[in-house]
């Protein structure tokens, strides 16, 4: 089941939320299984043959962690929590990644060895990260409640369980434990259905409006057809953008949702293309995704305690591995190493600033600020081409054609529009030819206003800002363009809704689904 389908909006959704306040007002504990049963039934609507390994993996995981709970030495309690990671990162290991290693060791032996096709469990990356995190911090001594119905719906929770946010459990379970949770709330309906359909709007309307331009440029190389230059940039911008708007416009919904059923979520998404650096970029993108690998792998790696050599390996493994948690895939290894060496740049960039007396989180001037602006998207841009190719070969042949490899063609009609800087153009190594047709010429039309909204747009957060959203308070709100109780505003949804609403009849997944 999609957030952006009919049946979720207008059947799942009512029913959940009217059986919830409901049967909270008979009992707390009965509201929250209803609310985890229903996340179980959203599960299995997608994978109804791993309802069963959901279950498991949380009975399994919770007993794990009250087992550590019960020990009384310390080591027993570690080599119960080294038992549960390893057994957690198996089952993930081995429906995300087994065929992946065995056809590369295959390749190497000159043997072919495969599994036969194996399903990936949806959402298995999130889930299985979770209880990771939710066994370390039971090790740690950090945990406070021990309810396996809270735990439960702490997993299962369908705003997020899909595709993120990637939730903690000193987050969330005190707010199932919280009994104004189970009172319904006027306010938290408006503002969660206001933050919804903002989501839906960026989601159905942007996000896949834009991916009708984004398959044939990346499907050309394996076609043999070689985009030209700005058929390759338009495609790679177009997808740019579509994974910006998909992503946003699901951590809205989910931010929604939860805002419904009185809960609120962490923050996993804030305007991450306005970063001036690689790593603001990954404070800002996917975020709880970021603070896992912070707290759960560079950390316990060494973090940057062990002098600069050894962070800057602590960084290249984590991502590497956060690449490699993505998608079993060369294209997603090689996506993860390329943020490594950009994190490594950055951080060798800012010692180099304060050696000199510097403050490297401040741009030195306003041009310096909008060319760190451009040049931390651009770097994020190339690294995207691997993200998305289907394979090595693709995503090479995209990125040659992006940097003149098959010689700076533009479209013929161009030349004439341009004038004397067409014929400039043409006299210094650009070509005006016709094109592929791999990019309507609306590509370049939807490229410009999406550039416009990214770069100079408050985000939902920002404009929700009164209403405090998030889990995380508002850095700077929209105060021109606070979200307030008005007619005009509910016009302004009833419009974004409404052209949500009847498109949905083209519906497409979420692209963090697959991971």
């Amino acid at each position: 089941m999609l957030f952006n389908s009919y049946a979720f909006i207008f059947l799942f959704l009512p029913l959940v939320l009217l059986g919830f306040f409901q049967i909270a007002k008979i009992s707390h504990i009965w509201a929250a299984g209803w609310l985890a049963t229903a996340s179980l039934c959203f599960y299995g609507w997608w994978s109804p043959a791993y309802v069963a390994l959901l279950l498991a993996s949380i009975l399994s995981n919770y007993s794990l962690g009250m087992w550590i709970v019960k020990a009384s030495e310390v080591k027993r309690k570690r080599r119960i929590l080294v038992v549960a990671i390893s057994a957690n990162l198996l089952l993930l290991a081995y429906y995300k990644y087994a065929n992946f290693f065995l056809d590369n060791l295959g390749s190497l032996v000159d043997v072919p060895l495969i599994l036969g096709e194996i399903i990936l469990p949806l959402g298995i990356s999130f889930f299985t990260f979770t209880q990771i995190a939710f066994l370390v911090d039971t090790y740690q001594g950090k945990l406070k409640e021990y309810n396996l119905i809270h735990y439960t719906l702490f997993v299962t929770y369908f705003p997020h369980l899909i595709a993120g946010p990637v939730l903690h459990h000193k987050e969330m379970m005190p707010q199932f434990a919280r009994p104004a949770t189970y009172r319904f709330n006027y306010e938290n309906l408006a503002v969660g259905i206001s933050i919804f359909i903002i989501g839906l709007f960026k989601k159905v309307i942007i996000a896949d409006g834009l991916a009708v331009y984004v398959a044939p440029v990346f499907d050309a190389p394996a076609a043999g057809v070689f985009p030209t230059f700005v058929e390759a940039w338009g495609g790679v911008f177009c997808y740019t953008l579509q994974l910006y708007f998909d992503f946003s416009g699901y951590s809205d919904m989910a931010i929604g949702l939860s805002r419904m059923f009185g809960v609120t979520l962490p923050l996993n998404f804030d305007s991450p293309y306005k970063s001036v650096n690689i790593i603001e970029f990954w404070r800002r993108w996917h975020m709880t995704l970021s603070r896992f690998l912070r707290d759960y792998l560079y950390i316990p790696l060494g973090g940057n305690r062990h002098g600069k050599l050894r962070r800057h390996l602590n960084l290249l493994a984590t991502m590497l591995l956060g690449g490699l948690w993505h998608g079993a895939g060369w294209t997603f290894v090689v996506w993860g190493g390329l943020h490594g060496l950009y994190l490594v740049i950055n951080h060798a960039w800012h010692t180099l600033r304060r050696s000199f007396g510097q403050d490297p989180s401040q741009p030195v001037s306003h041009l310096s600020y909008a060319l760190s602006v451009l040049l931390t998207f651009l770097s994020v841009v190339v690294a995207w081409v691997f993200f998305r190719a289907t394979d090595l070969h693709s995503a090479t042949v995209l990125l040659s054609a992006m940097f003149g490899g098959n010689g700076f063609e533009l479209p013929d009609h161009w030349q004439p529009k341009w004038g004397a800087l067409g014929d400039w153009l043409a006299t210094h190594g650009a070509s005006f030819t016709p094109q592929h047709g791999l990019l309507p010429g609306g590509a370049i039309n939807w490229i410009w206003i999406c550039l416009l909204v990214v770069w100079f747009a408050p985000n939902t957060q920002q404009i929700m800002a009164s209403f405090k959203p998030a889990l995380e308070p508002v850095a700077t709100p929209a105060h021109r363009l606070l979200w307030r109780p008005s007619l005009s505003a509910a016009l302004l949804l009833w419009g974004l809704g409404f052209a949500a609403i009847i498109n949905l009849n083209r519906q497409s997944a979420f692209l963090y689904f697959q991971f």
